[in-house]
């Protein structure tokens, strides 16, 4: 018999005020496709230095232009004085609060500077740059500010050709990359070049760049307090591309560009901050023993880079957003259990946790993305996204407490809708009785009476994680009548090293039996239909739902969305494949151990597959390319398996950036699963 601890049900009302104000509620359906156009949601919160207000990025979706639009939008932090400021993304702070700085664009749609004097409202645009500035940073004295840019090559022809006759019509001239990254996810073809730190006058002027060289000098450059340097992380070695992830700390000079190396590890070392008195650094990394997922722990270093000691090294945990408090306490965020939290560390590594429920950036399915800011002082704003909603603003004391929500963004919308009643379980798999987390949507109007067909949906990475936070896409499917079963199998983050290990250099592998084990133990609960089970997922889990129609006949039909399939071919083709993907997934080259990618590869099962299994992936998608579909596809066929390719245009690995492709995807895979779904009463 299988253990199912039913932990918590959280019901997915309205968290604050029911229906607008003066509005009677509408009697409430469940979600709708086309309701993915009216979802906002918060990002980018950015607390004033006084700690009176909050401006963040109020992101919506144009059903016009099918993009998520940005508007800076400020509030105080009693909740009042809620309105807009500008078009723009990318807020900061000067140090004293009286000005803002943001990103807009200009007359010719070209991303720029601007500043906003907060007792005025006066704006003046401070740069013409060629390119897109990021990781905007103010200096403390409020006279300089920082920021990255992509810088390129100067390029000369690889071959030369004879001269084109006058009114000739050639074809495009071709195009030579010597590069081992040449082309990226979300990018496409790499123009050669760098990123580059730059400094400019606060009061608008030239940028003068201050790093140079053939490395990447991104993130966000960290003033020291005498406004004299800035700390950055960047990875300087001269096979950076076949190391891509031993980063260290820098300290660049402002006035001569002077580069000190700081930290000295092979690894990563990242997000340095300099402690108030400017006597300390803290950064996040590990020690790279090229394990699949590696914990990012919590460090701290002398100025000189002397004395390196880890903090809070028994939090077995991923540490990121570090910052620190006036009074020499460090604020970060993790996540446990798929749950993302803000906590404080004292220097001797005592953790005490502020608050949960960070997140809601991710708007298609429940994996974390929330952020915070401090003041420095006593307060802190913060993306607020449980389960119900997607991210609005919070804010909490730093010293803990209850917080205060802000902003309701969706409360028009929500107060007309039922969504799906969200349950979290724990079962034990049937490989090892290893514990599993996984939650189970149930569909509006629910009667535990009935029998529903159930979808099983896989999260991607692998290491990552799902957790108690709103998925548009698993509140559609639930809308559409199906029970959906999301979890955390072995490999998932939140659950410390060892589990996440529990997949290295073998996945996919016992993952599966988790999965099983899941689907196994929602049905003991007697209202699945053991005869309609459906299984999807994308990226990694697109992988395991290509895996499990090769290992089991169960489901009645597969969606799987941008898998890999071959990981071979996925090596030699995918914009991180013989780079991470080589060095930490595998035990040696594809030609070395041929055997053990194969024996990993879903295409290696494909003889075993009778399961209708529909393939969906972006036709500009670098990470899991077109062609591992493909090859799945012309397998299945061969198989004379039922199968449908389906090839979404100008979409890279993130389908879902365009909402209309959200509500595509979420479309095809429930028409597909309708061809094999039985109608019961």
């Amino acid at each position: 018999m299988k253990k199912l601890h039913l932990l918590r049900v959280v019901a997915c009302s309205l968290a604050a005020g029911g229906a607008p104000n003066g509005l009677a509620a509408a009697p409430q359906q469940p979600l709708q496709p086309e309701d993915v156009f009216e979802f906002e949601m918060a990002a980018d919160p950015r607390i004033s230095p006084d700690g009176s207000q909050v401006v963040y990025a109020r992101t919506s979706m144009d059903i016009m232009t099918d993009r998520a639009s940005s508007v800076l939008w400020i509030i105080d932090a009693d909740g009042s004085g809620h309105r807009p400021l500008a078009e723009a993304s990318s807020p900061r702070w000067s140090p004293d609060g009286s000005r803002l700085l943001y990103v807009s664009a200009d007359e010719d749609e070209r991303a720029q500077l601007f500043v906003r004097w907060m007792d005025t409202g006066q704006t003046a645009t401070l740069s013409n740059l060629e390119r897109s500035p990021r990781g905007l940073s103010w200096s403390p004295d409020g006279n300089w500010i920082a920021f990255s840019m992509f810088v390129p090559d100067e390029s000369t022809p690889f071959a030369s050709l004879p001269a084109k006759p006058e009114g000739a019509a050639w074809g495009p001239s071709a195009v030579t990359y010597e590069r081992m990254i040449y082309r990226m996810d979300g990018q496409g073809f790499l123009e050669p070049g760098n990123q580059h730190v730059f400094v400019i006058p606060a009061e608008g002027g030239t940028p003068r760049q201050l790093t140079s060289g053939p490395y990447n000098h991104g993130g966000t450059p960290e003033w020291t307090p005498d406004s004299g340097s800035l700390l950055i992380s960047a990875n300087r070695r001269d096979d950076w591309e076949y190391r891509a992830s031993d980063s260290e700390i820098y300290e660049v000079d402002v006035a001569t560009g002077d580069v000190r190396q700081i930290t000295d590890r092979r690894g990563p070392d990242n997000g340095p901050r300099v402690s108030p008195d400017g006597s300390m650094i803290a950064y996040t990394g590990y020690e790279d023993r090229f394990l699949g997922n590696q914990v990012t722990k919590l460090w701290i270093t002398d100025r000189d880079g002397g004395s390196p000691r880890l903090i809070a090294g028994a939090l077995d945990r991923d540490i990121g957003n570090v910052q620190w408090l006036s009074n020499g306490v460090l604020l970060f965020q993790y996540d446990t259990e798929g749950n993302t939290r803000i906590a404080s560390v004292s220097l001797d590594g005592e953790v005490t946790d502020i608050v949960s429920d960070v997140g809601g950036l991710s708007l298609g399915r429940p994996y974390p993305g929330g952020t915070f800011t401090s003041n420095g002082g006593g307060m802190i704003a913060y993306t607020l996204g449980p389960v119900e909603h997607p991210a609005d603003v919070a804010v909490v004391s730093t010293g803990g407490g209850d917080p205060r929500r802000l902003t309701n963004l969706n409360d028009d919308l929500f107060s007309q809708r039922e969504l799906g009643q969200v349950e979290e379980l724990w079962w034990e798999s049937s490989h090892d009785g290893l514990p599993i987390q996984g939650w189970v949507v149930k569909p509006p109007g629910f009667d535990p009476d009935r029998e529903y067909p159930l979808i099983l949906e896989i999260h991607g990475g692998p290491f990552a994680n799902y957790g108690d936070r709103f998925s548009a896409e698993v509140q559609l499917y639930a809308a559409a009548g199906y029970v959906v079963l999301y979890t955390n199998p072995r490999g998932s983050t939140s659950y410390g090293e060892d589990f996440a290990n529990e997949i290295h250099h073998a996945y996919p592998g016992n993952d599966f039996h988790d999965l099983m084990s899941g689907v196994d133990a929602v049905i003991d609960h007697g209202y699945v239909d053991e005869n309609q089970l459906f299984v999807t997922g994308g990226s990694g889990g697109g992988v395991l739902t290509a895996w499990i129609v090769g290992h089991t006949d169960r489901f009645a039909a597969a969606a799987s969305q941008k898998p890999v399939i071959n990981w071979y071919s996925w090596v030699l083709t995918a914009d991180m494949g013989g780079t991470g993907g080589l060095n930490y997934w595998f035990p040696a080259k594809p030609w070395e151990a041929l055997d053990h990618y194969m024996s990993r590869s879903p295409i290696h099962y494909a003889g075993n597959v009778t399961t209708p299994t529909m393939l969906i992936t972006g036709e500009v998608d670098w990470r899991t390319p077109m062609s591992e579909s493909e090859q799945f596809y012309q397998a299945l066929q061969i198989e004379r398996v039922p199968t449908a390719l389906v090839r979404i245009p100008d979409a890279s690995h993130g389908i879902a950036v365009r909402p209309s492709h959200l509500i595509s995807k979420v479309q095809h895979i429930l028409a597909w699963f309708e061809r094999y779904r039985r109608t019961t009463a």
